[in-house]
Parts: C-alpha cells; sequence; structure tokens
C-alpha cells in the first residue's frame, strides 16, 4: 500500500517539505528560472500550482537549504544567500467595493514598513511601496525579491464593471511600476495570475517582464507531466487500477482523458490539472474536482454579453497575440476563456500564426457545459443535472414525445437579454443539451443559416432531427427526407426516427415535432 499524502490544497513549499507530503520535483526549472532573468510574469488557470511556485521561490530566497534536501536544487546551488522578499498575495480579498484593493495594498505595505521604515513623503500607494524597496536593500545589503501572486484578482472580479475596473487599474499600474523604477535595488522580481491584462492596462509601464505563459521550457513549471505522473506516482497508478477493477493502461487512459490535455504553447507536452489528479489518486475516484471548486460566472456574463456562439468554443481559432493578453474594452469573450483553463491550444498553423483551441479535457468540457445550461436554459441549478440524465433515459428508450416536452420547459420564460439574437439563443440551448446528451450517447451536431440537425445514437435507437426555426416542422422532415440525412442508416439494425422540429419566433419555443419511422 503506498503511503504517499497528497498536498490537496496545500500552497506552501516548507509545509509540504516538513510533513512529508507528495511533491513534484521542480526545482531544476526553478534554477534555470532564477539564474537566466530578473522578472518574469507567468499566466496559469487557478489550482495549478501558481501559489506553490511562489512559496518554493520564497524558501530558496529565504536560503533554507534543508527543505531542498533530496531534490535538483541542492545540488545546482552552491551559495545560499538569503534575501529580503516582498510576498505580496492578492488572493485574499474579495475586490467588490472600490476601497477593497486599498485595504490590503495597505495591510501589506503597514507590515513591510514596520520592517524596513518609512518617510513621510511617501504617500500614495506606489511612492511607499518604492521606498519599501529601496530601503529594504539598503538595510540588509542585499537586492530584494518580489513575488506577486494572484496580481489580476481585483480586475478579474471587476469584470462587467467599469467603474470598479478602472479603479483597479489606476491603483495597480503605478504601483506595480515601482518594479521599474526602483530596478537598481531589486535581485528578482515575478507575478503570477490568471490572466495577462494588456494594451491601456496594468502591465503598460511593465514591459521589462519576461512572459514566460508561452514558453516551452516552462510549460512543466506548474501542473504535472505524462513523464512526471509516471515517474512518481507509477506504484500508485496500479494500486488505482485495482481499486478500480480495470487493468493498468485504462486506468491510464482515464486520467489522460478527464485531467490531461493543457497545451500553454503550440508543439508542447500535455499537462495534467494538478489539483484534480492528486485528488483523484487521494480517494480512487474520477471526479469534477478542479471543477467544483468554482467557476466564475464572469465567463458566463462574458459569453452572454457578447453573445457569443456557443458551439464555436469546442473548434474556435485565434492569434497568440489575442491569446496573450486581454483588452479590457475587448468584446472578444475567448481570452479569458483560454487563460481561466476552460480552453487550450490543440492545434498551431505555422504558416499564419493561427492557434486552434478547444476543451482541455472531459472534466472541463462537461463541467463548463453543465454549469452553463442554467444560465442560458429555464432550469434552475439543483436540477440541471437531473434533467439531463432524464434526456438520456427518455432517449435509450425511444420516447421522444417526453423529450420534447421536456425540451420545451427549457425555453419558457426565456430572459430578455437573451432573445435579442433569438436564434443564437435557439442554437446556444440545443448546443447545450445535446452537448450533454452527448456524454451518453452518441451524438453529431452540425447548424447553418437559422437551422440544426443532429443525429443521436443509442443501442437500441437511431434519430435524425432537423430543427428549423420560423419554418414548419414539415418542411423539416421533408429537408431530411430529400437530403437523404438518414440514408447512411439503411442498413442499421436499429429503430430509426426521422423527426422533424419547427422553433417560432413568436412564442420563442419548440411549436411542433413530426415523427417518421424507418421510412426512406
Amino acid at each position: 500500500m503506498s503511503s504517499k499524502i497528497y498536498p490537496i490544497g496545500i500552497q506552501n513549499f516548507e509545509k509540504i517539505r516538513k510533513n512529508g507530503y507528495f511533491y513534484v520535483d521542480k526545482t531544476a526549472l526553478i534554477y534555470q528560472l532564477v539564474k537566466t532573468g530578473g522578472y518574469y510574469f507567468m499566466s496559469r488557470p487557478r489550482r495549478f500550482g501558481k501559489s506553490l511556485l511562489l512559496s518554493t521561490l520564497e524558501a530558496y530566497f529565504q536560503g533554507k537549504k534543508e527543505l531542498f534536501e533530496g531534490l535538483a536544487m541542492e545540488k545546482l546551488e552552491k551559495d545560499w544567500i538569503k534575501y529580503p522578499i516582498l510576498h505580496l498575495d492578492l488572493n485574499i480579498e474579495k475586490y467588490d467595493s472600490l476601497d477593497s484593493l486599498d485595504k490590503i495594498l495597505n495591510d501589506n505595505l503597514e507590515y513591510w514598513e514596520e520592517l524596513y521604515g518609512t518617510r513621510p513623503s511617501e504617500t500614495s500607494f506606489s511612492l511607499r511601496f518604492a521606498g519599501i524597496i529601496q530601503r529594504a536593500c539598503e538595510r540588509t545589503g542585499q537586492p530584494v525579491v518580489i513575488l506577486v501572486d494572484e496580481y489580476d484578482k481585483p480586475m478579474l472580479q471587476a469584470i462587467g464593471n467599469e467603474e470598479l475596473q478602472k479603479k483597479f487599474r489606476d491603483t495597480l499600474k503605478p504601483f506595480y511600476g515601482a518594479l521599474k523604477s526602483k530596478d537598481g535595488y531589486i535581485k528578482f522580481g515575478i507575478l503570477t495570475g490568471v490572466t495577462k491584462f494588456g494594451k491601456v492596462s496594468v502591465f503598460s509601464d511593465l514591459n521589462n517582464l519576461d512572459d514566460i505563459s508561452m514558453r516551452r521550457e516552462y510549460v512543466q513549471l506548474c501542473g504535472i507531466s505524462d513523464q512526471e505522473l509516471h515517474d512518481t506516482l507509477d506504484v500508485e497508478l496500479h494500486e488505482f487500477a485495482e481499486a478500480k477493477g480495470v487493468g493498468y493502461d485504462e486506468i491510464c487512459s482515464e486520467l489522460k482523458k478527464n485531467y490531461d490535455g493543457y497545451h500553454f504553447t503550440h508543439n508542447a507536452i500535455g499537462i495534467y490539472n494538478p489539483f484534480s489528479l492528486l485528488n483523484a489518486f487521494k480517494y480512487k475516484e474520477f471526479g469534477s474536482y478542479w471543477f467544483e471548486t468554482g467557476t466564475p460566472t464572469y465567463l458566463v456574463k462574458l459569453l452572454q454579453k457578447h453573445h457569443y456562439d456557443l458551439e464555436r468554443m469546442a473548434h474556435e481559432e485565434t492569434d497568440a497575440q489575442v491569446l496573450n493578453s486581454i483588452d479590457s474594452s475587448s468584446t472578444n469573450p475567448i481570452p479569458v476563456i483560454y487563460q481561466s483553463g476552460y480552453l487550450t491550444i490543440k492545434a498551431y498553423d505555422e504558416e499564419f500564426g493561427i492557434y486552434s483551441l478547444g476543451f482541455p479535457n472531459r472534466e472541463v468540457e462537461e463541467g463548463f457545459v453543465r454549469f452553463l445550461l442554467p444560465f442560458y436554459a429555464n432550469v434552475n441549478k439543483v436540477e440541471s443535472p437531473f434533467e439531463i440524465q432524464k434526456f438520456v433515459r427518455e432517449v435509450r428508450v425511444g420516447d421522444y414525445d417526453s423529450f420534447f416536452h421536456r425540451l420545451q420547459s427549457f425555453f419558457a420564460d426565456t430572459p430578455y437579454e437573451l432573445i435579442r439574437d433569438l436564434e443564437l439563443h435557439y442554437q446556444n440551448v440545443l448546443f447545450i443539451v445535446f452537448k450533454l446528451i452527448g456524454f451518453y450517447v452518441k451524438a453529431e451536431y452540425h447548424t447553418s443559416e437559422g437551422r440544426v440537425d443532429l443525429i443521436l445514437k443509442t443501442d437500441k435507437f437511431i434519430y435524425v432531427m432537423e430543427f428549423k426555426l420560423n419554418g414548419t416542422a414539415e418542411e423539416a422532415l421533408q429537408q431530411i427526407n430529400d437530403k437523404h440525412y438518414a440514408q447512411p442508416f439503411d442498413v442499421d439494425g436499429r429503430k430509426l426516427y426521422k423527426i422533424g422540429v419547427n422553433f417560432s419566433a413568436q412564442t420563442r419555443n419548440i411549436e411542433k415535432w413530426i415523427v417518421q419511422e424507418n421510412k426512406d
């Protein structure tokens, strides 16, 4: 039996090392980072090990050699010098009021001022920060290390609130600017976060930061690679397989399907979500661990605000400039969704510099689409999973009437802001419903100009459906027959249903469906 203790939710390097928690050695990469540059920025999704990275850097710059015993760093570092460290963690506040950011900055500054002194002329946050950096260096005789965790939390929480965003931006921009103005007193600086706000944002004064978010040599700095998984958890993989009553290869395949698949640049190895992976090993169960720790509703607000066609999400295309930066005035929700970890890089066109995006794995894909359902359809969050279960059951037993009655209820009482683009709304609801059903039965979904065609396959039934907007159910059925959509299933032994469906703009709902059995 494995004796590994998994550090679920533990982000402190010293605690992990002193208490014998499982740790994947990232210290060779950290050494490389420190020795080859001075200022860095790195974005990764939440729960990906960013705070642990900063905690490891803190222990290293404190000269705590004993914590690195048995790790790559022990052999690499010879000097173990202690530096003054200013570690700012913006993750602990809820940024919902104008003074919430001021409070946390002031609290940190006061603490540092107790250590390194203050001057009466330092009246703004940026002047105080710059003064602290200089005095910390002068008093200790060593340049300062600056670690900023979740630098973007205030900006992210204020998405959709222009007044708050502007206030936070105007506060953080000069504050972070001290990193540049006091360069001579600084040994090393790194900012981490989920997103990179660009253009007129907090970064415009910080052009000395090396953004390693998409650098191939640092893709393994946070998260766990397939190689690391097999090198460090091979015994546990066998135990996991035994606990689930499956073979070793099957457990590896399931873990890959559920938690791997994050690609932070093109042609790079896939990375596992460390939070979900370690939870799966601890409990020997596949669960939506990362997803259940909270999906920000601001992502859904962005999608709805910009009238985004959800079907595009699974095969979105964009370039590095868009992926790398979020302009707070932008109408494109994709950079935030990519940087937040709900989409990842699937392919890259070298000639045109275009990235193809998609969901990284099943946990994210199913979790995100499930999360969207109550925001688009007339169903509450508690009932939502049960509704999908009922849909699947009805499809499996051939009860298409109950299925369509349930679908009608999803369109009832559609909020006004969603029906300004009625065609997009009805396509989005159908996409969510059939995407979720598709995790349990085979589903092929296509849209074009006001119509949706869909094929569902279960063990006993095949459904060929055509949805029209402002046409008739008869026309929809006629199209199935005229275009021979059902022809590929002529020799299939399963019972075939051809279903024409019309969606009425006037009633904003499914008006009628007609079913034809097994004839072509």
